[in-house]
């Protein structure tokens, strides 16, 4: 037997549509009869907001002089926070698609129903997936000092994801 990736089901359609077809039945997601655009733009804003959260945790960390206006030590960060907004910058703006495709979700399944759900674009998608993985690995198992970097990435992958469901959503 092959090993299989973690999310080698997203590339094969069939498997897709069974993954799909699966949270249908169990009711996690479902099909809206009309379009929510309210709710769309909420989604929309609650993303803007998590990458402007992110972005100014990153400014902070990186600028001594902020530190000391805030009356934080010269040592502390806040990069695994950084690289957690970004994550969710991103997890809004699905969200925001998915309304716009008239999909809706149901929690606890909401981040497993992304991975599943009719996002067009592979290169959005693998952003999606590759912040949701680092959002765990940097939260949960590396010092925030430690993140600069990666959370650097994370901005930029949230720009860029936002900047693409921007144009999806409106």
């Amino acid at each position: 037997m092959v090993y299989r990736t973690k999310y080698e089901y997203l590339h094969d359609a069939q498997e897709l549509a069974k993954e799909i077809e699966k949270h249908r039945k169990a009711g996690s997601i479902f099909e809206e009869i009309r379009l929510d655009m309210p709710q769309i733009r909420l989604n929309f804003d609650r993303a803007e907001n998590e990458l402007k959260h992110a972005e100014t945790m990153f400014r902070v960390s990186s600028n001594n002089t902020l530190k000391k206006e805030l009356e934080l030590l010269e040592s502390d960060t806040f990069y695994s926070g950084v690289i957690s907004h970004a994550y969710y910058a991103i997890f809004y703006a699905t969200k925001a698609v998915l309304l716009k495709e008239k999909t809706r979700t149901k929690s606890p399944n909401v981040h497993r129903i992304y991975k599943s759900a009719i996002i067009k674009a592979d290169s959005l998608l693998g952003l999606f997936l590759f912040e949701k993985d680092k959002r765990g690995e940097f939260t949960y198992q590396k010092l925030p000092d430690a993140n600069k970097e990666p959370a650097d990435e994370s901005i930029k992958n949230a720009i860029t994801f936002l900047t693409h469901v921007r144009k999806l959503t409106s």
